[in-house]
């Protein structure tokens, strides 16, 4: 009986190899000062900064959900992996947690090593865009799990916050205004209703011409970033709420306390192209319960402070907060 390989298999261990040589430019560019080390060690090394009192570490992790295949399948890899970063730092800096650094998982049934370096480098401009390093990371070659053309991203960033800044609640006050962050288009929720609606629906195709460009370009544009908003205007914020899945309605509630309503003007609310677009044929509730309608962030701050942010960011005012049941009001 002839014996076989590994790679015979389907696990091509110099593909990993040149892989890792290929993305030490991308990765090295996303390095601070308090990287310890470099690539190709068991483990990713950082120091902690100094200046915090009470130093506490927070980490968040998240996928980019079924936009990937929409990457996969057009071809287009090199903004998912901005997607993934931000998804986990958008998130980290809502408990006022500064991005440290961030860990890939790349799986996939074949290794590419040319699609997976341009999914990497995605990552690493994630990370500079975000200004935290990318310190590791784990590719995994499982066939038979996945096809050959697919694989799957997940993400995970450590942040660090000072321990009494981190309750966001307390600061949070009838009377506070909403100002809006716009979103850069649907981000990286709702795709599974994005490819129900155009691509089985209404059968469109990736290089239908939609808002002046390929419908496919529209759908992959990167989920915006908003650390450097955030550091820049952190004395100013009272709380944030990152616009994901269940959109406005469920993630406002989030850093709301017991006796306190959002009460939202949507008639305000700067929607995208494409978010008018999908509400033709998907009812008002679910379009506001699923997208980000074109908000990415919403930060809440005191009035006395609103003309600043508005003067520092491209935010708008599209709500505040009155007594009531904690949750959202939309009119």
């Amino acid at each position: 009986m002839d014996k076989m390989s590994y790679k015979e298999a389907g696990v091509d261990i110099d593909a990993g190899n040149a892989l890792v040589e290929a993305i030490k430019p991308a990765v090295k560019s996303t390095f601070t000062k308090d990287v310890i080390g470099g690539i190709g060690s068991f483990a990713g090394a950082y120091a902690l900064p100094k200046g915090f009192k009470e130093p506490i570490i927070l980490a968040a992790t998240d996928g980019v959900g079924t936009k990937l295949k929409l990457a996969i399948d057009s071809g287009k890899l090199d903004s998912v992996g901005i997607d993934l970063v931000a998804m986990c730092v958008n998130d980290l800096i809502c408990s006022f947690a500064t991005p440290l650094f961030f860990l890939d998982y790349y799986a996939t049934g074949k290794l590419e090593v040319e699609e997976a370096k341009r999914v990497i480098e995605g990552i690493a401009e994630g990370c500079r865009q975000s200004e935290c390093a990318l310190i590791g990371g784990e590719t995994a070659e499982m066939p038979g799990m996945y096809s050959k053309k697919d694989f799957d991203l997940a993400g995970f960033s450590v942040g660090i916050a000072e321990k009494k800044e981190t309750n966001r609640l307390a600061h949070v006050k009838e009377g506070n205004l909403l100002i809006a962050l716009p979103s850069s288009g649907v981000h990286s929720n709702g795709f599974s209703l994005v490819r129900k609606v155009l691509f089985e629906k209404l059968e469109m195709s990736f290089d239908e011409e939609f808002d002046g460009k390929p419908l496919i370009d529209t759908l992959l544009a990167p989920t915006r970033i908003y650390v450097k908003t955030f550091k820049s205007l952190k004395e100013k914020i009272n709380a944030l709420a990152h616009i994901t899945g269940g959109g406005l309605v469920e993630n406002l509630p989030r850093i709301l306390p017991e006796n306190l309503r959002a009460v939202v003007d949507t008639s305000k609310i700067k929607t995208l192209p494409i978010f008018d677009f999908l509400g033709k044929y998907v009812e008002k509730e679910d379009m506001f319960r699923t997208f980000n309608m074109g908000v990415g962030m919403v930060l809440v701050v005191d009035p006395d402070n609103a003309v600043e942010v508005l003067e520092h960011s491209d935010g708008y005012i599209i709500g505040e907060l009155k007594p009531g049941e904690r949750g959202v009001t939309l009119f």
